[in-house]
C-alpha cells in the first residue's frame, strides 16, 4: 500500500501544475468563451480548438515516442543514464530543427488543409510553440524520472501563469488601453492580428518561459550522441508514433470531421464544432486527473516491472484509479446542468447534453492507460500499435457514417464506442502476455452505479426543472454523491484502514 501512496502523492503534484499545462485549452474555455460570443468569434474560438488538437498529434510526431524510451531505458541501464539522457535529448534537437524547417516550407498547405487559408501566421505561431515544447520533453521527463514532482510543478505553474496572465490581457485589458487610445499602439496590433493570433502567441511566451525555466536541466546536456544507443532507444520508441498518432487521432480528429462532413454550409459547421470543442472541455475534471496520473505512473510501471509483486501492484492502482476517475465523473455530471454550465458562455450552452458521454468516454480513456502498461514493460508494442489502431478505425468509421446525420451526438458517442471496445480487447489481449489480477467485479459495480446514480440525477433534474429548483438538483446531487461514497466505504473498508487521515476514523 506504500507504493500506491506514493504514486498517489506524486500524482497530486502533477495534478497541480503538469494538468494545466497539458490541458491548457481547457483552462482557458471559461475565459474565451464568455468573450468570444458573437457567430464570428465563436467560429475563432473553434479555430483555437482545432489548432490544439492538431498540437496534440504535432506533439507525437515531433517527439515519437523518445520520452518513453527515456523512461525504459532509464528503468534497464540505470549506470547509464547520462547517455541515454544525452542521446535522447540530442536526437530532439536534430529532428525538431528538421521538422519546423520542413513545418515552415510548407506552412501554406498545411493550413489549406485545417481549412485556416487565410491564416498562415498562425501555423507560424504553431512551429514557434512545438519547437520549444519539444525541447522541454526530455528535461521534464529526467525531472519525473528523478522524482522531483515539486520542481516539475513549480516550473509548470510558472508558464501557465505567463499564458493566463498574456491571454487575460488581450481579452480584457487591450480593449480597455485601445478604446481610451483607439490610434495608439495597441490598436495597431488588434488591426494586425485577431484573437486567435494572440493566445498562440500568449501560448508562445509560455513555451519560452518554461524552457528557459529548465536551465538547470538542459545545461547539463553534452551532445554526446551514441548512434548504437540511440538505434536501440528508436527502435523501442518507433512503435510509439503509431500508437500515439492513431491514440491521438481517437481524441481530436472529430474536431477537423465536424467540419468536413456536417451536411450544411462551412460556418455551420465551424459553429458546431466549436461548440463541440467547448463542450468537451467540461470533462476537465476527468481529464486532468488522468493527464496527472500518467505524469506519475509511467516511471513508476517501468520501475517496478521487474518486481514478482508487479502484478498485484497494478491491480490495486487500477483499483484506485477507479474509483477517483468515478468520483470525478459524478462530481461533473450531478452538477452539470447547475454549476458545471457556468463553465462556458451562453453561446456554447447548446452542447451540454453530450458532456455526460464524453465524461464516461474520459473515464474508459483512463482504464486503458492502465491497461495499456502490459505491452510497454513486455515490449510488445507492435500488439498496442494494432489496438490502437483499431480504435482510431472505429472513430474514423462513426465519425464518417454519422456525423452527417448526428453531428456532435455522432462525435460523443463515436468517443465512446473506441474506448470501450480498446478496453476490452486490451484487457483479454494482455491478460495472456502479462496476467494482472485486476479486480473487474469490483470495477463493474463502480462503472455501472456511476451510470445509474447519473440517470437518477437526471430524472431528478426533469422533475424538478428550472431556477425555482435549483437548491434541491444541488441538494439530490450530494446525496447521490454521498451514496457513492458509502459504496467505496463498504467494499474498501480494509485498506481505507491503512491511510493516514481516514483510516483514523475508520479505526
Amino acid at each position: 500500500m506504500s507504493e500506491v501512496k506514493k504514486l498517489a502523492g506524486q500524482t497530486i503534484w502533477y495534478g497541480t501544475s503538469a494538468v494545466a499545462a497539458k490541458m491548457l485549452n481547457a483552462l482557458m474555455t471559461p475565459l474565451l468563451t464568455y468573450f468570444l460570443v458573437n457567430p464570428g468569434e465563436v467560429i475563432q474560438y473553434g479555430s483555437i480548438g482545432l489548432i490544439y488538437s492538431y498540437f496534440a498529434l504535432l506533439n507525437v510526431i515531433f517527439t515519437y515516442g523518445m520520452e518513453t524510451a527515456y523512461f525504459r531505458f532509464c528503468s534497464l541501464e540505470r549506470t547509464n543514464s547520462r547517455n541515454i539522457y544525452n542521446t535522447a535529448f540530442g536526437s530532439l534537437i536534430i529532428s525538431t530543427l528538421l521538422l519546423c524547417a520542413t513545418m515552415y516550407f510548407f506552412r501554406q498547405p498545411v493550413a489549406d488543409f485545417i481549412v485556416l487559408s487565410d491564416h498562415v501566421n498562425y501555423i507560424n505561431l504553431a512551429i514557434g510553440i512545438l519547437f520549444f515544447d519539444t525541447l522541454q520533453t526530455i528535461p521534464f521527463a529526467r525531472l519525473r524520472q528523478e522524482q522531483k514532482p515539486r520542481k516539475y510543478a513549480f516550473i509548470k505553474v510558472f508558464g501557465i501563469v505567463i499564458n493566463i496572465l498574456g491571454v487575460f490581457f488581450f481579452l480584457v485589458i487591450m480593449p480597455k488601453l485601445i478604446a481610451a487610445s483607439p490610434d495608439g499602439f495597441w490598436a495597431g496590433i488588434s488591426r494586425k492580428y485577431d484573437i486567435v493570433s494572440l493566445v498562440l502567441f500568449a501560448n508562445l511566451l509560455q513555451s519560452i518561459f518554461t524552457f528557459l525555466a529548465l536551465f538547470a536541466e538542459w545545461k547539463q546536456f553534452r551532445f554526446k550522441f551514441e548512434p548504437g544507443l540511440w538505434q536501440r532507444m528508436f527502435g523501442y520508441a518507433s512503435p510509439m508514433i503509431f500508437i500515439g498518432l492513431a491514440g491521438v487521432a481517437n481524441e481530436v480528429i472529430d474536431r477537423q470531421m465536424l467540419i468536413w462532413y456536417i451536411d450544411n454550409t462551412e460556418e455551420y459547421a465551424k459553429t458546431i464544432q466549436s461548440i463541440y470543442s467547448a463542450s468537451y472541455k467540461v470533462s476537465i475534471v476527468v481529464t486532468m486527473f488522468i493527464t496527472a496520473f500518467r505524469m506519475a505512473a509511467e516511471p513508476f510501471f517501468f520501475s517496478r516491472a521487474q518486481d514478482k509483486s508487479a502484478p498485484d501492484l497494478y491491480a490495486k492502482v487500477m483499483k484506485w484509479f477507479v474509483i477517483t476517475v468515478c468520483l470525478a465523473f459524478l462530481t461533473t455530471a450531478l452538477f452539470l446542468e447547475d454549476i458545471w454550465i457556468n463553465y462556458l458562455g451562453k453561446a456554447y450552452h447548446s452542447g451540454l447534453y453530450i458532456v455526460p458521454v464524453l465524461l464516461f468516454a474520459n473515464v474508459l480513456s483512463g482504464i486503458y492507460y492502465n491497461l495499456s502498461t502490459w505491452y510497454k514493460v513486455t515490449n510488445k508494442m507492435r500488439i498496442g500499435v494494432a489496438i490502437t489502431m483499431f480504435g482510431a478505425a472505429i472513430t474514423l468509421a462513426g465519425n464518417y457514417f454519422f456525423i452527417p446525420k448526428y453531428e456532435m451526438w455522432a462525435a460523443a458517442w463515436t468517443t465512446l464506442a473506441c474506448y470501450a471496445s480498446m478496453v476490452v480487447v486490451c484487457y483479454l489481449v494482455g491478460q495472456r502476455y502479462f496476467p494482472v489480477p485486476y479486480p473487474v467485479k469490483r470495477i463493474a459495480v463502480y462503472l455501472v452505479s456511476i451510470v445509474v446514480l447519473y440517470f437518477v440525477q437526471h430524472k431528478i433534474g426533469e422533475l424538478y426543472s428550472g431556477p425555482d429548483h435549483v437548491l434541491i438538483r444541488i441538494a439530490s446531487g450530494c446525496v447521490l454523491f454521498g451514496l457513492f461514497c458509502l459504496l467505496v466505504l463498504r467494499l474498501e473498508r480494509s485498506e481505507l484502514k491503512t491511510m493516514p487521515l481516514i483510516g483514523k476514523f475508520l479505526k
